[in-house]
Order: structure tokens, then sequence, then C-alpha cells
């Protein structure tokens, strides 16, 4: 239900087929994209639901691959692969991702976020891995249509 009323689908995975397995499914031998599956079965329903209330506005979707590592893999490559054939399928954007990086798990047991950073509240020295953090961050929330909270904030945090 909640997904025919959402303006905006925002579907965090971790880049790997054990995730991608939720949106769709691959040949095992050739990894070639053979169906779509439950989840995106999932907002394919909410899509028509939306469309048969009378919604003019469409859903967007946006899939974030998160947690990737810095190194280029080949197991990183297929799945990018078979995100794009998939999202041409079923319909959903491509967002930018999260890199795993050791900032967030610096700041997790304070509660803060990259975001909550600033001049005042700085519990672990900044470094140029928390910049590239934050921008990652900016990107992100650009990429939502929520450019204007996070510039607001983050550039508070500069």
């Amino acid at each position: 239900m909640a997904h025919g009323r959402a303006d905006l689908v925002v579907t965090p995975m971790n880049d790997s087929f054990v995730d991608f397995d939720m949106l769709g499914t691959v040949d095992p031998v050739s990894l070639e994209l053979t169906k779509p599956s439950l989840y995106s079965l999932t907002v394919w329903e909410g899509r028509k639901q939306r469309a048969l209330s009378g919604q003019r506005q469409a859903m967007d979707w946006v899939v974030l691959r998160n947690r990737l590592a810095t190194t280029e893999a080949r197991n990183r490559k297929r799945l990018e692969d078979r995100l794009n054939a998939l999202a041409k399928r079923v319909g959903f954007r491509i967002g930018p991702g999260l890199r795993d990086r050791v900032i967030y798990r610096e700041l997790f047991p304070f509660g803060l976020t990259i975001a909550d950073l600033s001049p005042q509240v700085r519990p672990v020295p900044v470094s140029l891995q928390h910049l590239a953090a934050r921008q990652e961050l900016r990107a992100l929330m650009h990429s939502l249509g929520l450019s204007a909270y996070s510039g607001e904030t983050m550039l508070a945090a500069q």
C-alpha cells in the first residue's frame, strides 16, 4: 500500500548478486537477466495502484548501490551491467551510491551522520575522507531531488 502512495521509492542494495536477487533473477550460467523478482513486482503493483487512483505524478524509483568497495572487481562490473538492464526493463533510476567508509562507522556510536558534522560538532578529527563522504552524500541528495536541503545543511558543515 505504501508503494502505491509514494512519490519516491529509494531502494538501497549492497553491491552483490545476493541483494540483486530481490530485484531481478539472472541465469546462473550466463548471468543474463531472466525476469524481475519479488521487490520489482511489488513496486510495479504500487505503480498500478497509483495510476488507478488517478494520481498524475508517476512514482520515481531510485536504486542506490550501497557500501561500494573502493576497488574495482569483475563481479562489480557484472552486477552493474545486470542492474542497467533491469533498470530499463522495470523503470528505475540508478542513483549514486555510498562507498564503504570508516567515517560512517566512526560517527555511528555518537548517533551522528556525515551531514551532522559542523565546526561545533566534531567528535572525530576531520580528514579528506570526511570531505569525500560529504560529497557523496551531496550527490545522493541531489539525485533524489533534495539538493536544497542538502546544500543548506552540508554547507554549514564546512
